[in-house]
């Protein structure tokens, strides 16, 4: 066998140039995006947009069709980059899941996480089958398998950008800011294992027993995780903090990460769902999680933006221009957010909770931010999306994502801070004082584990 030869000097020179231009902007316009309101993410993805076919290739198509050239292989090496970007950014997602807050609001965040899951899900699939069919069809997959994928895309939450969006507007230490995030984690979990299972259907077709296979290897896959995998990984990442360096447990996590990635692939479904659930044994293990907060910050502040770069290229706004395609957008916009509204208010009025804090817990809870990016992004690998249709539900996450701040600070405003509330706020503020002001800006939810339950 004769060995592959080398990358072309030209080609390293082009990806290397690539990686440094969208990594640059992103950061620019992520920080733009911020010093207006919006969520980071909005800057991050405009980036693609701004850089790819919608701008730049009618702009500077010199410029373009140098730095992002219609080549297969140097979009593949892209591609590579951001798939392990958005792998790495799930698991580091899932190891900062706070289990113990699971545990205590467990009843009313399974209520309302099961209603915003059921509700938008019935919703989108519902929306599917009516949609055109010269807006909708990819030629690869099928209506039915379709209509569960969006079904699939507007149930999901983003947990980044809530526990992002809660910090910012130092809503952390209410204890409906909590409740958002343990019922948006169940949200992602559910929704991770939907998408394998749509993901599958679409692979092999949509026939019971692989359905059901698929859905016995989820559940084996889980069990084992939270059973041996649970223990190997604790014994793992014992060793690796036995010295002051977080370089040993980075590196740990990052292979437990791939590993559960690669387990799930193996098995036929999304490797997203086995890095989510390799993550949350991470964090279960309780074990050198000061370690990993170097892995949060490269990350967090290279891979993710890298990867929202990365995903806004796909994006065509020139589609929005024809009016079936515009009305299209609208209507899945609307549902998406209807249905999460509906289900996290049903969810809460039936926990008795009040009006507002029904309506805080939909705005919350509607962000959909990156992790519906990396659904869009999945779809669009397995051709059940097209490039209009991704479109689209890009514009999903874009949308959520921006209306969830100034309703969720309306809604808040009406409601009462409990004793224990400001008790918590103080431990806050001291712990923000000791840590130089670095929790502000925390962007997952490790920044409210300090606190006691409500």
């Amino acid at each position: 066998m004769h060995p592959v030869p080398p990358l072309a000097s030209h080609s390293v020179l082009v990806f290397l140039a690539a990686i440094a231009v969208l990594l640059a902007v992103a950061w620019l316009l992520g920080r733009l995006a911020e010093r207006i309101g919006m969520p980071a993410i909005v800057g991050e993805l405009a980036t693609g947009v701004i850089l790819g076919p919608s701008l730049l290739l009618h702009v500077l198509p010199e410029v373009s069709h140098w730095l992002l050239p219609a080549d297969a292989n140097q979009m593949h090496l892209l591609d590579g980059i951001a798939q392990f970007g958005a792998v790495l950014l799930v698991g580091v997602t899932g190891t900062q899941l706070d289990l113990g807050l699971l545990r205590r609001r467990g009843g009313t965040a399974l209520t309302i996480s099961g209603l915003n899951v059921i509700v938008p899900l019935a919703f989108g699939v519902t929306l599917a089958l009516f949609l055109p069919a010269s807006v909708v069809a990819s030629g690869h997959t099928s209506r039915g398998v379709l209509a569960l994928f969006i079904g699939v895309t507007m149930c999901v939450s983003a947990i980044p950008v809530i526990a992002k969006t809660l910090s910012d507007m130092r809503l952390l230490h209410r204890n409906l800011g909590q409740l958002i995030l343990a019922a948006g984690s169940i949200d992602d979990a559910v929704g991770w294992l939907l998408l394998s299972v749509v993901a599958a259907a679409a692979t092999t077709g949509v026939r019971p027993g692989h359905v059901l296979l698929s859905v016995a290897y989820l559940i084996a896959f889980v069990v084992l995780a939270g059973t041996v995998g649970r223990a190997a990984v604790k014994k793992v990442l014992t060793v690796t903090t036995r010295t002051a360096e977080s370089g040993p447990t980075v590196a740990a996590a990052v292979v437990i990460i791939l590993a559960g990635a690669v387990a799930t692939a193996a098995l036929g479904m999304e490797p997203i769902f086995g890095a989510f659930i390799a993550g949350t044994v991470i964090s279960a293990s309780r074990v050198g999680q000061r370690q990993l907060a170097a892995l949060r910050t490269i990350v967090l502040s290279v891979l993710a933006p890298l990867f929202l770069a990365t995903a806004g290229l796909r994006v065509d706004v020139k589609v929005l221009g024809r009016p079936a395609v515009a009305l299209t957008a609208l209507a899945i916009v609307l549902v998406a957010i209807a249905g999460k509204f509906a289900g996290a208010y049903a969810g809460a009025r039936l926990r008795r909770l009040s009006s507002w804090e029904g309506v805080a817990l939909g705005a919350g809870m509607n962000a959909r931010g990156i992790v519906e990016v990396v659904i869009a992004l999945t779809g669009l690998r397995l051709g059940i999306l097209n490039t209009t249709t991704y479109t689209i539900v890009v514009l999903v996450a874009l949308a959520t994502s921006i209306m969830a701040p100034p309703v969720l600070r309306r809604a808040m405003s009406r409601i009462t801070q409990t004793d224990e509330e400001l008790l918590r706020k103080i431990d806050h503020d001291i712990w923000d004082g000791v840590a130089g002001g670095v929790h502000d800006r925390a962007p997952l939810p490790h920044a409210f584990k300090q606190f006691p339950g409500p």
